[in-house]
């Protein structure tokens, strides 16, 4: 195994190798390249670097080491000692992908003895235990617990989905539909996959969020800060490869929710969802476009689960009792520094 090092700025010509190495992980379309590369055009400092480790044939000469890649990452230096793997907020999983064919544990190993500077600790964070197996029992790796995540296995049709939901959800959205029908107001669901409609959809998205409470805190989607022009581009790629849902439901013709959502392989994420907060509170917009869309999905029967990849709420547990915990993962250098980090762990009050 040699690892080598590029900076940020050649990612797009390592692309290719990039999505080979994410279809052997598990081809999350979080760590397709139509998700990455938007996000180190409007997040990335500059500083980061693209990591690529290829396993070598020890008699043959270097060349053409792209066609040989068994993993992938990049990475940020936190301190002198600390790297990282890139982590914007925008981004449910860390940027590293490998093959599950290799042994992960002495791919890492490699990684933190190969990085430029005298590098005492790696961390790897948020990771799914459904793409890269957690690490146990190792002298040098440590893994914390991250959060707790929601998904949705689409099996079989939607009326046993249901059928199989609390009595409480179903019978509060079935009163929720009364009242809208009662109040003459029709709902609709449209599903926007045209990528020359993105930009239209983000805009909208913006106005909604930038409306609630997301505003005041500044962390709404704007039409013209870094989140928005991030979710637009990278958006349009997924659409443009018919791999983009944009979800928008309507009150007759006032748009009261939306969800932005990619997929590949047969996995659909749910990126981001807003909603009208100014709406009549007896209804859950958001719920009910959910239900229509799950709806729709279930009869499509194009992919096999929903992924939230936000952390559970109660009200994930309504729709799924399908819960597992995601991890960081931790690197040292020598087995001593995983010791001195127990024992530090351990006398701390």
């Amino acid at each position: 195994m040699i690892w080598t090092f590029h900076p940020i700025k050649r990612f797009a010509d390592f692309a290719p190798a990039w999505d080979t190495v994410n279809t052997a992980c598990g081809a999350s379309p979080l760590l397709s390249t139509a998700f990455v590369l938007p996000l180190v055009e409007e997040f990335s400092n500059g500083s980061e670097l693209l990591a690529i480790c290829s396993q070598v044939d020890a008699a043959a000469p270097l060349v053409e080491v792209e066609a040989r890649v068994i993993a992938m990452a990049i990475l940020t230096r936190k301190n002198g000692l600390v790297w990282e793997t890139f982590q914007p907020s925008q981004a449910p999983l860390g940027a590293c992908i490998y093959r599950r064919d290799i042994d992960w544990a002495e791919c890492v190993g490699k990684l933190i003895r190969s990085l430029p500077g005298w590098v005492a600790v790696l961390g790897i964070t948020q990771q799914d235990p459904e793409l890269i197996v957690r690490q146990q029992g190792q002298r040098t790796l440590e893994a914390s617990d991250y959060i707790r995540t929601a998904r949705i296995s689409i099996n079989g049709t939607f009326e046993q989905y249901w059928k199989n939901r609390g009595k409480n959800l179903r019978q509060n959205l079935r009163k929720q539909r009364q009242k809208l029908e009662r109040d003459n107001i029709v709902t609709r669901l449209e599903i926007i996959v045209a990528a020359d409609e993105v930009q239209g959809a983000i805009d909208d998205y913006a106005g909604l969020e930038s409306a609630g409470w997301k505003a005041a805190k500044g962390t709404a989607i704007g039409k013209d800060n870094d989140q928005g022009r991030f979710y637009a581009k990278m958006l349009t790629q997924f659409c443009s490869l018919d791999k983009g849902k944009i979800y928008r439901y309507w009150y007759n013709d006032r748009l009261v929710a939306m969800d932005l959502c990619i997929e590949d392989g047969d996995t659909l994420v749910i990126l981001k969802t807003t909603y009208d907060e100014q709406v009549d509170n007896a209804t859950s917009p958001a719920l009910l476009m959910r239900q229509d869309a799950l709806m729709q999905i279930f009869a499509e029967g194009s992919v096999g689960k929903v992924e939230f990849y936000g952390r559970v709420m109660e009200w994930h547990t309504r729709w799924t009792e399908e819960i597992r915990t995601m991890y960081h993962l931790t690197a040292y250098r020598w087995p001593i520094l995983l010791t001195l980090r127990g024992l530090l762990g351990k006398a701390a009050p």
